[in-house]
């Protein structure tokens, strides 16, 4: 009998337990998703590719030698929106990109008057921060490069500049999804541009790297002045890392595919890399006598490979990346200053 009322006690028991809904069980509690920042990848190798530049003349071997591709640009207007002049390309591009393994960002570019006044209204920076994500998410892209030249510490902009990168990191890094670097000034010139970079950026965690732009340093005035030599990417690595602080691991070296007179006019006198080689140029040297324009027997300034190499060292002992504005100035063949950058630090392609 006793066994009897046991196996009976045991069977309700069963009975009330099965009978209890799910919904009836306390709900799990909503995990909210971490702001952090992304992994990082390696040595970085950061192509701009801008609108103009037709997809297929750039072959996809150069594309496999970046590992982020910026495309550039869409472009900020005062009140935040974001215009995207051929959106077809930039899914040529994405498609490119992604096929070679590379990621893909968008670059934000305009006018600094418009930086400036959409940045100074909270209200303009939500809009843009979520018209920058919308277009992330819509064109699946792997994050945000912002190229505002330049914020300024005599006009208040380094304020706005710091409160729009930190508010558009938070929604980059929600759940660790996307990326976000900058495009900033070489360093070398002590002032307002520079000192508008707080480290809050990098000690915080906001971006994810920068990208030192160490080159147009020329003069319309004075001769014989080379706009990106070697000397100049030691300058910047020296300023941004040593005397600033910034980690090299979010150091990015930006080396210029093109060339530029000194002493003269910039206009209709500026060559691509692959340009200067074509009216014979060589890739090893950093100069030549060229003629373009009107312009006759004028020497030029520009990187050839030693020169590139030597920077992408440098860039591995004392940061973590080479960028190149731009892809299509390359040259596409043995004397590439890409293909220079990924012999030099080891990247496969």
């Amino acid at each position: 009998m006793n066994q009897l009322r046991l196996f009976l006690f045991a069977l309700l028991t069963i009975l009330i337990a099965a009978s209890c809904k799910k919904d009836d069980l306390p709900a799990a509690p909503n995990t909210p998703e971490v702001i952090a920042p992304p992994a990082p990848f390696g040595f970085y190798v950061v192509g701009y590719f801008p609108s103009y530049r037709t997809v297929a003349t750039v072959p996809d071997v150069k594309f496999r030698m970046c590992n982020v591709i910026n495309y550039a640009f869409a472009t900020v207007s005062s009140n935040g929106s974001l215009a995207l002049a051929n959106p077809a390309h930039l899914t040529d591009v994405r498609n490119k990109a992604k096929v070679n393994g590379a990621r893909i960002f968008i670059s934000i570019s305009g006018a600094a008057a418009d930086f400036k006044t959409m940045a100074s209204s909270p209200a303009a920076r939500t809009f843009f921060t979520t018209q920058a994500m919308n277009l992330v998410r819509n064109f699946g892209l792997d994050g945000v490069d912002i190229d505002w030249e330049f914020p300024r510490t005599d006009d208040g902009t380094n304020t706005t500049y710091t409160a729009l990168m930190k508010q558009l990191s938070d929604s980059c890094h929600l759940g660790s999804k996307y990326y976000l670097t900058a495009a900033i000034t070489a360093g070398k010139y002590a002032g307002a541009v520079r000192d508008a970079i707080s480290s809050e950026l990098w000690q915080g965690n906001y971006v994810d790297w920068f990208n030192i732009m160490s080159y147009d340093d020329y003069s319309t005035t004075v001769p014989y002045k080379h706009h990106c030599d070697y000397a100049l990417a030691t300058t910047s690595l020296n300023y941004w890392t040593g005397t600033r602080g910034m980690p090299a691991g979010k150091a990015v070296l930006g080396i210029a595919g093109y060339g530029r007179p000194s002493g003269i006019t910039q206009t209709n006198t500026v060559l691509s890399y692959s340009d200067i080689l074509s009216r014979g140029g060589n890739p090893q040297s950093d100069s030549a006598i060229v003629t373009n324009g009107g312009f006759s027997n004028y020497t030029i300034y520009y990187n050839g490979l030693a020169t590139v190499k030597k920077k992408a060292m440098l860039s591995k002992q004392m940061g973590n990346g080479i960028m190149l504005w731009e892809k299509g100035q390359d040259a596409h063949d043995n004397n590439s200053l890409l293909k220079a950058v990924c012999d030099t630090v080891g990247r496969a392609y």
